[in-house]
Formats: C-alpha cells, sequence, structure tokens
C-alpha cells in the first residue's frame, strides 16, 4: 500500500514509463504477459512505492476503449480478481467462508469494470450463482471458453 506518492506528479507518464523500461510498448502488452496476476501486484512490479493497481486499472481501460477491447479487459479483470481471491479455484462447495470468498472476488470484479458493462456483470454474476463452474476452475486468461460464453465479444 502506498500512501499518496503514487498520485503525486504526473503519475501517466512515471506509469508509461515503467512499462516501456520493462521492454513494453502498451500497458496492456505488460499486463497481457503476466496473465491473472492481480492489478495490485502489476502495481508493485511497476512501482512498489508510487504506482497503484487503481492507476494501473486506468491505464488498461484507456488502452482498452482505444482498441475497442473494453470486454475482453472486463474478461482479463475477472480473471485477475479470481485468481486473487480463490487462488485454488473455484471452491466444490460453497460453505459460509467460500460464499463469501467467491463474493468478494466477483464484487472486486464488479466494482472495477465500466458503468457500462454493469448490466453485464450482474448477468454474469447471476449465471456463476446459477450454474457454478467445476471444482477448482481458475481461468488463466480473457480467453478462457467458459468466460468467452459468458461474456463474448461485442466490439468486433
Amino acid at each position: 500500500m502506498t500512501d499518496g506518492r503514487s498520485w503525486q506528479g504526473n503519475w501517466r507518464v512515471r506509469l508509461y514509463e515503467r512499462v516501456r523500461e520493462r521492454g513494453f510498448d502498451s500497458l496492456t502488452a505488460f499486463a497481457e504477459a503476466r496473465p491473472a496476476v492481480p492489478l495490485y501486484a502489476l502495481a508493485e512490479e511497476l512501482g512498489k512505492d508510487d504506482i497503484a493497481g487503481a492507476q494501473v486499472l486506468v491505464g488498461l481501460r484507456a488502452e482498452a476503449e482505444r482498441r475497442n477491447q473494453v470486454t475482453r479487459l472486463v474478461r482479463d479483470l475477472l480473471v485477475r480478481e479470481l485468481a486473487a481471491g480463490l487462488p485454488n479455484g473455484w471452491p466444490a462447495t460453497l460453505d459460509d467462508v467460500t460464499r463469501f470468498q467467491v463474493a468478494k472476488a466477483l464484487g472486486m470484479w464488479s466494482g472495477s469494470t465500466p458503468e457500462t458493462y454493469s448490466e453485464r456483470t450482474r448477468q454474469v454474476i447471476a449465471a456463476l450463482r446459477a450454474n457454478p463452474p467445476p471444482m477448482g476452475w481458475r481461468p488463466l486468461g480473457p480467453d478462457d471458453e467458459l468466460l468467452r460464453t459468458l461474456l463474448p465479444d461485442e466490439e468486433a
């Protein structure tokens, strides 16, 4: 956790300088090279004390909008939240603990998606609750077959 330094100065310039220093031409390329890694961990890799996960999210959203790949980003964000919240994959049963873990991961994901996706995220959450994925399901990237079924590309 940073103490606010991440928001000082021109953080966008700093963010992209760090991405280029690591040999990537975009934040998206940097993130795609680290599938299923939570945003906070991407931020720590770029600058433990002066880059925040929220800044990575803002940059990824902007790039996705420019590339007309917002749905893919939404799937990618779900993968990252599931990896953080359910590191062993989808639970076999939903008891009090695992129900909370699933709800937290899905809630974090819902909160990170663009407002225009709020209805679609509600539909995905309802579908996952009504028909849970197999035990241990852990998508490794935004092109996971189940995720593409739940959130097909619309931009193309």
